[in-house]
């Protein structure tokens, strides 16, 4: 792992970026999603700012397809990088490399806010929402939009092994999500950020309003 972050605040009260920036994009060609551009830079690159002016002290981001042209081509201050050898298994690989990832860092934060490298219009507006629900290392909380679930997702600390057992291709996430739905704040975000996809050449002509 390239790590380039610095930590900052008490772990136990600190919410991490977790960006998940490993699709091949075979919907649109073999098109590295990360690598694509959009104002003048890189999906990957908008993501991350995101989730640091949303407030995250230090922020994680899982490569796949192309992870060296990534590396070479992105300018990513701030942000650790770590390769999923198993990305073309779905994106639940990735969820569980960056969880993995954090625990094992010397420092685990109290929570991971979950994004994707693929949803431009998640904005840094809806990462401060989300993060603003964190209270402690077993807050589980993500965005809503006109009432459905979406990203970012933020998982405390107390609940990755439970997500990491059962992420699974590209479920991510949202068994577990479902299972504890009774504990899950829902953050509504639908007047701050745009939650679609960019999936295929079709989407490719909304990047410019987002």
């Amino acid at each position: 792992m390239d790590e380039s972050w610095t930590a900052a605040g008490t772990p136990d009260f600190e919410v991490a970026g977790l960006l998940l920036a490993a699709g091949g994009g075979r919907r649109l060609g073999g098109r590295p999603k990360a690598l694509l551009r959009h104002r003048g830079g890189l999906l990957v690159e908008r993501a991350a700012a995101a989730l640091r002016a949303g407030g995250c002290t230090r922020v994680l981001v899982v490569l796949g397809a192309a992870a060296d042209r990534v590396r070479r081509e992105a300018t990513l201050p701030g942000c650790a990088l770590v390769d999923n050898p198993a990305w073309t298994e779905g994106m639940g690989t990735s969820l569980r490399t960056g969880l993995d990832a954090l625990a094992a860092s010397g420092d685990p934060p109290g929570a991971a806010l979950v994004t994707l490298v693929d949803q431009p219009g998640v904005s840094a507006a809806a990462v401060a929402r989300v993060r603003h629900a964190y209270t402690s290392p077993t807050s589980l909380a993500a965005a809503a939009y006109d009432g459905h679930r979406g990203h970012p997702v933020l998982l405390g600390a107390a609940h990755w092994a439970g997500v990491t057992a059962s992420a699974r291709g590209d479920r991510g996430a949202r068994g577990y999500l479902a299972a504890h739905g009774a504990a899950l704040t829902l953050v509504e975000c639908s007047d701050v950020a745009d939650p679609r996809d960019i999936d295929t050449a079709a989407d490719l002509a909304r990047l410019d309003s987002l």
